[in-house]
C-alpha cells in the first residue's frame, strides 16, 4: 500500500514526488516509457527559470529525479495499463507487471507526438522513421533528413539536425511558422536547412530502410520524391494516457481538472500536459505537480 502512486516521470510528475515524499508520504513512481518524459528528449531547454544559459533537458530531469528519491520516492519502469476505485475510496493501479494500492493517484503521463498517418510511416518507424531528434538523431550522421512541422518543436528540431545531417529538408504544410520568431531567423540563417512550403508528406518509401518521402504540393497539387534517410514528425501532441476513456471526464483525451488538479474522481489528480490547459512548457507542468502534491498532502490528512 502506498500513500501515492504518481503515473508519469516528467516535470510534473517528478516534481509532485518531490512534494509528496518531502511530506512524508510513501510515493512510487511508475514510468512505462521514456524516464524523464518528453523534457527529458530535449536537446537544450532555454525557458526554465535558474539556468540563464540554459540546461539539457535529460540533465534537468536527472536533477528532479535525484530530487525526489532523496526525499524517499520510489521509480519503478512500468507501463500503466489501468486504475480501478476500489470500495472504501482506495485506488488499485494496474501495470504489465502488477498492481498497486494506492490512497491517492496523481496521473501527469504527459502528451505524446501527433502521427501523420501516412502509408509508410509505421512500417518505417525505427527504419528511417523517428519522432524524436535528440533521441535518433545520431543515427544520421552526414545523411539527408526531413522534419514536418511549423511549431517550435519542428524548428528546434532542425536545427538540432544541421549539426549532424548533411542536409535537412523542412517540410510544412504552410508558408508562415507559429515557431518564436528568434528561432525562425536562426532557421533562415542556417545553410543547411531548405525548406519545403505548402507541402504535405503523402507517403513514406523504402526497402528494408526508409529511402524517399513522396510529397504533395498543396497549391499545384503536382507530386514530388524527396530522396532521404530520416524523417523527424514533429506537427504536434494527443494526450499519452489512453487507459482513462471512460474513468474521468475529459475533453479531446485530456483530463478536466478544477485549479487544484482535482479530477472528476475523488483521490485521483492529474498535472501537466494530460491536463486540459492553454500552455504545455517544463515551467507550466512543474507548476501543476507543485499544486497536485500539496492537494494530494492536503486529500489524504483530511
Amino acid at each position: 500500500m502506498y500513500d501515492v502512486v504518481i503515473i508519469g516521470s516528467g516535470p510534473a510528475g517528478l516534481t509532485a514526488a518531490i512534494y509528496t515524499a518531502r511530506a512524508k508520504l510513501k510515493t512510487l513512481v511508475l514510468e512505462g516509457a521514456v524516464l524523464g518524459g518528453n523534457a527529458a528528449q530535449t536537446d537544450q531547454i532555454d525557458n526554465y527559470p535558474g539556468f540563464p544559459f540554459g540546461i539539457n533537458g535529460a540533465d534537468l530531469m536527472d536533477n528532479f529525479l535525484k530530487q525526489a528519491q532523496r526525499f524517499g520516492a520510489e521509480l519503478k519502469m512500468e507501463e500503466v495499463t489501468g486504475i480501478e476505485v476500489l470500495p472504501g475510496g482506495e485506488k488499485a493501479v494496474h501495470t504489465g507487471a502488477g498492481s498497486y494500492s494506492a490512497r491517492a493517484v496523481i496521473i501527469a503521463l504527459g502528451a505524446r507526438r501527433r502521427e501523420l498517418k501516412v502509408p509508410g510511416e509505421k512500417e518505417f518507424l525505427g527504419r528511417g522513421v523517428s519522432y524524436c531528434a535528440t533521441c535518433d538523431g545520431a543515427f544520421f550522421q552526414q545523411a539527408p533528413v526531413a522534419v514536418v512541422g511549423g511549431g517550435d518543436s519542428a524548428v528546434k528540431e532542425a536545427l538540432y539536425l544541421a549539426d549532424i545531417a548533411s542536409r535537412v529538408y523542412l517540410i510544412h504544410r504552410r508558408e508562415g511558422f507559429r515557431a518564436n520568431q528568434t528561432a525562425v531567423d536562426r532557421m533562415l540563417a542556417e545553410p543547411r536547412i531548405e525548406l519545403k512550403l505548402n507541402r504535405v508528406v503523402e507517403q513514406v518509401e523504402g526497402d528494408a530502410m526508409m529511402q524517399r518521402l513522396v510529397l504533395k504540393d498543396l497549391k499545384t497539387g503536382a507530386q514530388e520524391e524527396l530522396e532521404v534517410e530520416g524523417l523527424f514528425v514533429s506537427i504536434g501532441l494527443v494526450a499519452a494516457a489512453d487507459f482513462i476513456e471512460g474513468l474521468l471526464e475529459t475533453e479531446d483525451g485530456y483530463i478536466i481538472t478544477d485549479a487544484n488538479m482535482c479530477t472528476s474522481i475523488p483521490g485521483i489528480f492529474a498535472a501537466g500536459d494530460i491536463r486540459v490547459k492553454r500552455s504545455r512548457q517544463v515551467a507550466t507542468a512543474v507548476g501543476d505537480g507543485a499544486l497536485a502534491g500539496i492537494a494530494v498532502t492536503e486529500y489524504l490528512k483530511e
